[in-house]
């Protein structure tokens, strides 16, 4: 049986303005130790802004998000429009201020946001396929985005599940760890940092989810 590759989306570096470091690198450990291979993907765009993540203001610096999502991904990455959906299994993005800040606007613009035409491109191929997709964290609001109806969890919320209705899918809440699974995209979300949580929790929602994405690879 060949090998499954899977594609991971970054939006960055940092939580505040990127990628959140620990749910990304989880994921990466999610999928090495069952044996997957991956590649990181990120539009090559700058970035919003740049936040100083101790003092969390705005710093009067420009950065581009393939370059800094490099810096997670130890310089493998390629730019998000080399993506072809013919050659993953799956695709996966974590969380982080990124996924709302670069990969669309739904920390500006709530409801009204755009996302990234690359993104876009990237999940609805996937979905026209048939195959998995999966979202942790705050990206599940960009993914309902595009695809109509979906049924996605950032947790408790009520403010961002109330967005999402509004955007036309469907929130349900979920716990530490916990994942939700829409079977007409194949699509699973779990909650992370939405939720105020530890390490180990996150490595708990990044395994489960993984290990649901592989499960629908079958």
């Amino acid at each position: 049986m060949a090998q499954k590759k899977i594609a991971v989306v970054l939006s960055g570096s940092g939580v505040y303005d990127g990628s959140e470091i620990h749910e990304s690198v989880l994921t990466l450990l999610a999928l090495s130790r069952h044996g997957v291979d991956y590649q990181c993907f990120a539009p090559d765009i700058p970035q919003h802004h740049v936040i100083n993540h101790i003092t969390g203001e705005e710093m009067q610096e420009q950065r581009n998000v393939l370059i800094e999502s490099a810096r997670i991904a130890r310089g493998n990455i390629k730019p998000l429009s080399e993506f072809d959906a013919e050659a993953f299994d799956a695709i996966i993005f974590p969380g982080g201020f990124g996924a709302a800040k670069n990969l669309s606007s739904f920390a500006f613009d709530g409801t009204g946001c755009n996302v990234n035409s690359e993104v876009e491109r990237a999940v609805e191929a996937m979905a026209a396929s048939g195959k998995s997709i999966g979202a942790l964290c705050i990206s599940p609001a960009v993914i309902v985005k595009i695809l109509e109806g979906a049924t996605v969890t950032i947790g408790t919320d009520q403010a961002t599940a109330e967005a999402i209705e509004a955007m036309g899918g469907k929130h349900k809440r979920a716990g530490h760890g916990e994942v939700v699974f829409d079977e007409r995209y194949n699509l699973v979300t779990s909650p992370c940092y939405m939720l105020d949580a530890s390490v180990a929790q996150i490595a708990d929602g990044a395994e489960h989810a993984v290990s649901m994405l592989l499960e629908r690879i079958g």
